[in-house]
């Protein structure tokens, strides 16, 4: 048991903190979550944090508390109340998928390792765990406005059918893209009580923007995947790949410019998404779709072209 905790998974960076500083007892918990992975609550925060920063301009009307606004910064108590919520939320997901697919990741190489997988931690551990991060992503919610909240609380039916649609249908991406991006309305909703059109096109950016990181990610798995009998973008489009990711990322960039022009957000931004968009052309021309490594990095990448966004976003907004 101690050699299991202790064990790297795959998709986990080396020297990780959970890995050489958490206790034994808790690191099954904490990989459980993810949080030896933290790639994927950044990349459910991006659009979080984008949303807000759209909306930075307007006058805070929609939040419980005080809030600086109307001047271009997002508030930073937000932005941190955004970060607990999307690791929380993210951990609790991860704890849902991996008890969906128990049986599944004990076959595949990339996953055997997981903590419920492995038999480090039983199911009702599990259980326990996704119920207690759901109540602190909860303690976050019950901040915002009503319109915020229910919001929020629609986006469960979505995270729920997730796990379940690549035993369905080639298309999964689909589904995760639907709940990833969700804050992308959040964002907006928590400081205006509404939604606009600009939320809406970004929502979909963010949507498309998925389609693409995730069918990187979803090549690692491809082989393993067909010999279980599961179902991704990556073996639908196989060697088609390249063509579509170009296709999913010109979405986004599309997608995102027409968000801050709907907004009125100022020509520094447009300049900045020059490299926003030269990132996306990186990957997709650089992307080795047989290297699980280069895949990893690949969708790992996305972190910085969150961040991008964001920076860009917030200097449209102030200059």
């Amino acid at each position: 048991m101690r050699r299991e905790a202790d064990a790297l998974i795959a998709d986990a960076k080396a020297g990780n903190w959970v890995d050489r500083f958490a206790p034994n007892a808790l690191k099954p918990f904490l990989k459980l979550g993810r949080f030896d992975r933290p790639i994927g609550y950044w990349l459910l925060l991006w659009p979080c944090w984008w949303s807000l920063a759209l909306a930075a301009r307007e006058q805070p009307i929609g939040w419980q508390f005080p809030v600086s606004g109307g001047n271009g910064w997002p508030d930073p108590l937000l932005l941190l109340l955004f970060y607990v919520g999307a690791a929380s939320m993210r951990a609790a997901g991860c704890a849902y998928n991996d008890i969906v697919d128990r049986d599944i990741d004990a076959l595949v190489e990339r996953t055997a390792l997981r903590p419920l997988a492995s038999r480090q931690i039983s199911l009702t551990q599990s259980v326990v765990f996704l119920v207690a991060m759901a109540l602190v992503g909860l303690a976050v919610l019950v901040t915002f406005n009503g319109f915020a909240i229910a919001l929020g609380l629609g986006s469960l039916g979505i995270v729920a059918l997730y796990p379940h649609m690549k035993r369905i249908t080639y298309f999964p991406q689909i589904f995760l893209g639907l709940a990833f991006n969700w804050g992308a309305l959040m964002g907006w909703a928590v400081l205006t009580g509404e939604l606009i059109p600009a939320v809406v096109v970004l929502y979909i950016a963010g949507i498309a923007w998925t389609l693409g990181y995730d069918t990187i990610y979803a090549h690692q798995d491809k082989e393993d995947d067909l010999l279980v009998g599961v179902k991704s973008m990556a073996i639908k489009l196989g060697y088609n790949t390249r063509p579509w990711l170009a296709i999913f990322y010109t979405v986004t960039v599309v997608g995102i410019l027409i968000a801050g022009w709907l907004v009125g957000v100022g020509w520094v931004f447009y300049a900045s998404m020059i490299v926003v968009a030269a990132q996306f052309a990186w990957q997709v021309f650089k992307v080795d779709f047989d290297s699980t490594e280069d895949c990893l990095a690949k969708f790992r990448s996305n972190h910085l072209l969150g961040a991008l966004v964001f920076a860009a976003i917030i200097s449209g907004s102030i200059i």
